[in-house]
């Protein structure tokens, strides 16, 4: 295996996992709400998710979408409504602070989230799509083996950048004002996703 093809599968790996999306606002905003230790749950859970979806990916689901095109969208426009819902719960969330102000995202909202996530399906199918189909199953492990470290990281990364916001966020009015502030980049996100669809 060549060095200039791994260092191409991993830069392609950190630009889709660290650049802004849907999960990884969550994850900033679950750092900045419940603390980085309570985040990681969800952080796992999304890669995870997104690493059973990529290797799937590899191993022939995309191809049976593409078999069934109206399933594709269902999955795409169904992922969109589910960042709507997202958008909402956080901007009528009353910002209460303290052990009371809710629960953080779980594993399973993590996974779940890639799987309703427009753009993890983009990336796992674009992804294997340029590494995984021309190299066998040896070269879809590789791949997704690396961008399961890459992905962890990278949501961790928001997680962490999210509970150093904390200290700024100890009243009401400035986390609502951050939770809507996520609702809206959610709802962009949402935007950009069904523009494109």
């Amino acid at each position: 295996m060549e060095m200039s093809l791994l260092l191409s599968m991993a830069g392609f790996a950190l630009a889709m996992s660290i650049s802004p999306g849907p999960v990884n606002l969550v994850a900033l905003g679950a750092g900045a709400r419940y603390g980085l230790h309570a985040s990681l749950r969800h952080v796992v859970g999304a890669t995870l998710g997104f690493i059973l979806l990529l290797l799937l990916m590899g191993l022939g689901l995309s191809g049976a979408l593409a078999q069934w095109p109206m399933a594709a969208g269902a999955l795409r426009w169904g992922g969109i409504l589910f960042l709507c819902y997202m958008a909402w719960q956080l901007m009528v969330d009353e910002g209460s602070l303290g052990h009371g102000g809710g629960v953080p995202p779980s594993f399973l909202y993590g996974a779940l989230m890639q799987w309703l996530n427009p753009k993890a399906w983009l990336a796992a199918s674009m992804g294997m799509g340029a590494y995984g189909a021309v190299g066998g199953v040896g070269q879809i492990v590789l791949f997704t083996t690396l961008y399961l470290v890459i992905c962890l990281g990278s949501i961790a990364c928001w997680a962490y950048v999210g509970s150093r916001l904390q200290e700024a966020l100890l009243s009401p009015r400035r986390l609502r004002w951050f939770n809507r502030s996520m609702a809206l980049l959610l709802l962009l996100s949402a935007g950009y996703l069904g523009l494109a669809a």
